[in-house]
């Protein structure tokens, strides 16, 4: 599984908890990823809504101008399901060679 694939498992995980507006899911990926560029990241998301796995639309802001809110399809529930299967599997492999 490539790092492309765990961030887009990571962020059709946090989808999978509700809307999300963009910079949120970019601050919690960048925490867990910090090398990873927030071009990248944003890239991504492009991704998953031109492939239809999310969608987005534009949410009241919190006192400031409207954001831009992310949010899982149906597609990406079983996009989600097919990722986080690849990483189990993955990471049994791993665990069998002592790779912890």
């Amino acid at each position: 599984m490539l790092k492309k694939d765990l961030l887009e498992l990571c962020l059709l995980h946090l989808l999978t908890q509700g809307d999300r507006y963009g910079y949120e899911l970019l601050q919690r990926l960048h925490d867990a990823f910090p090398d990873t560029q927030e071009s990248a990241i944003y890239a991504i998301l492009r991704g998953l809504c031109w492939d239809k796995f999310s969608e987005k639309y534009m949410g009241e802001g919190s006192g400031g101008p409207a954001r831009k809110y992310y949010r899982l399809t149906p597609f990406g529930q079983e996009k989600y399901k097919a990722l986080l299967e690849k990483w189990r599997t993955l990471y049994a492999a791993l665990s069998e060679l002592g790779i912890q």
